[in-house]
């Protein structure tokens, strides 16, 4: 009797998320009676993308089950990459389907009837900051006596960069501001669409083009290089680190602040030994000076989705029921990813060991979405390259974004949304 293909997982490396994934696995065979072997890969963000789309991973069969993120769905649906999950959920849906969840993590799987993934791991971008260091009435008469104005969490991108500087101490390993720069396409592209959209820009020109040559684009960049090369403000690995080693920076405390996801403040508060546990807070990303912008965030959530050739994909979509019971959801919260039921974000026992567990449906409204376009990876790539040039040279900002902008055109189609 031939040997049975092991039932094969990619996940997004991230050890919280790697051990969440050991221990489900563990629990379904027990529950279940499933004997079939599994093996959990973890992959970085390049090598997940290169893996499950560019290598045909997801329709080949050489994945089963993939940690897969939303800005990524537009290519995988043109792609034929994965399994259609609406008879499945038709036929046996995840309990408190779909009323259990947000509808801001339900919308962006579906294309046209069909439902590609259901939600893993959420959690939009936020100032994440060390409240310790804020609410220590000697800072605060320090901060005042330099600057004349309360010490508090910055309001506005001016605000951050002067709080940084305040905060820097290299000589006590305490850096302003850690940032995610490291270029893999992601980080960089992120923060540039945060400057853009909380200067009161857009990222399309209204007729469905994607637009970043504008003026609130050119303000958005131009703050972002200074402060990348700010030596008083910033960490002096930023260029190094992409966003889950820029969260383990902050966790040992090596930063005061920090822009990024929710689930990197969440995981200093659920680890035991983490050292700035109870002592960090989150609040709105800083908006532009002076200008027409406010807060915004950017709604991009894991989902688990099954590759359209995989052999295995009514035992996929069994874990997947599995995975997503309330008390296996608030499990991944435990182990410090960011479960997605409201019954999670409401649990009073998360609530206690994480207390701004509650301000994420705030920033839920304030939550901006990418483009819905099939070749969004190529468009990211041109935005990224211009982000990074400008970063490590000193060639003008609006020739670098007009540069981008023709790329962007050349590659650009409205019929490309799906």
């Amino acid at each position: 009797m031939p040997e049975q293909q092991p039932f094969r997982v990619a996940v997004r490396k991230f050890a919280p998320f790697e051990a969440h994934m050991q221990k489900l696995w563990a629990a379904f065979c027990a529950h279940s009676g499933c004997t079939l072997p599994a093996e959990f890969v973890a992959l970085d963000l390049h090598p997940l993308h290169q893996s499950l789309l560019t290598d045909q991973g997801l329709a080949t069969g050489a994945w089963d089950l993939a940690h897969i993120n939303t800005d990524w769905l537009p290519e995988a649906q043109a792609a034929s990459a994965l399994l259609d999950l609406a008879p499945l959920i038709r036929q046996n849906p995840p309990a408190d389907f779909p009323q259990g969840w947000s509808p801001s993590l339900l919308g962006m799987q579906e294309y046209g009837g069909t439902t590609l993934g259901l939600p893993f791991h959420d959690g939009p971008e936020c100032l994440i900051y060390r409240k310790d260091l804020f609410d220590s009435p000697t800072e605060q008469a320090e901060f005042r006596q330099l600057h004349g104005r309360p010490l508090q969490p910055p309001a506005t991108w001016e605000e951050l960069q002067q709080v940084a500087r305040f905060f820097h101490r290299p000589e006590q390993n305490l850096y302003g501001f850690v940032a995610a720069g490291y270029p893999d396409g992601h980080n960089t592209v992120f923060d540039f669409c945060l400057h853009l959209w909380t200067r009161g820009g857009q990222l399309h020109d209204g007729q469905d083009r994607l637009q970043i040559d504008s003026e609130a684009a050119r303000a958005g960049l131009s703050f972002y290089r200074q402060l990348l090369r700010d030596t008083n403000a910033i960490h002096p690995q930023s260029m190094q680190y992409e966003s889950v080693r820029a969260g383990q920076a902050f966790a040992r405390g090596e930063a005061a602040l920090m822009i990024n996801w929710f689930g990197f403040a969440a995981v200093c508060e659920v680890d035991d030994a983490c050292p700035v546990r109870g002592k960090v807070d989150i609040t709105a990303v800083p908006r532009g000076e002076n200008t027409v912008g406010s807060s915004a965030s950017l709604n991009v959530y894991w989902l688990y989705a099954i590759g359209s050739g995989s052999r295995h994909q009514q035992l996929a979509y069994d874990f997947i029921r599995f995975a997503l019971s309330p008390e296996n959801d608030k499990q991944l919260t435990l182990e410090g990813g960011i479960g997605c039921r409201l019954s999670t974000w409401h649990d009073p026992d998360i609530n206690a060991r994480v207390p701004y567990y509650h301000k994420l449906a705030e920033l839920h409204e304030k939550a901006e979405t990418l483009p819905q376009k099939a070749n969004w990876a190529q468009l990211a790539a041109v935005i990224d390259e211009a982000v990074l040039r400008a970063l490590n040279t000193d060639e003008p900002v609006a020739e670098l974004l007009a540069a981008a902008q023709l790329k962007i055109n050349a590659l650009d189609n409205p019929l490309d949304y799906v």
